[in-house]
């Protein structure tokens, strides 16, 4: 893909996501496919040659779209709250785009420090002691699902229950 193909592409689907934010209260709320459907109108055998990215935004409309659960819907009262706000989505595109790994500060030092910074933001927004800060012994850090936060709460609930004897 050439610099000038994602341009142009890029410009097609931020449009499409924004046409869909502004229709979404449109769609039914869950899906309304049943098992195997979707997969019954993909190709049996992976493609030997790309499509035309307006053949794509077409299957996303005609395969995708009825297949999906609408978490962004304002009829959506389901697990969690609507998370796709237009600057989440834009702050996900720069994200992809630099393809940063900041699982360490020499990973990624602007990741790192960016993050920690924030956390201690949140920290202020949320009126929590200073001890929650990262320029103390606590700090914090954001979880990459609901899945390892709660193990992260566990682990620290053990730890602090048996005063650090478990294992």
């Amino acid at each position: 893909m050439t610099p000038q193909e994602f341009r142009r592409y890029g410009y097609a689907l931020i449009d499409w996501i924004a046409d869909y934010h502004q229709r979404v209260e449109s769609f039914p709320v869950l899906s309304q496919v049943q098992p195997g459907e979707i997969r019954a109108m993909l190709p049996p055998s992976p493609p030997q040659h790309g499509e035309p990215f307006d053949a794509i935004l077409a299957d996303i409309d005609r395969v995708i779209l009825p297949g999906v659960t609408h978490w962004q819907s304002p009829n959506f009262f389901a697990y969690f709250p609507a998370n796709a706000s237009g600057p989440a989505i834009l702050g996900e595109l720069l994200s992809a785009g630099l393809g940063v790994q900041g699982m360490l500060w020499l990973t990624s030092p602007a990741c790192t420090e960016l993050e920690t910074h924030m956390m201690d933001w949140l920290v202020e927004m949320l009126g929590l002691p200073e001890t929650f800060k990262s320029t103390s012994t606590g700090g914090g850090v954001i979880q990459d699902s609901a899945s390892s936060a709660t193990l992260c709460a566990l682990l620290a609930a053990r730890e602090r229950a048996t005063h650090l004897q478990s294992n």
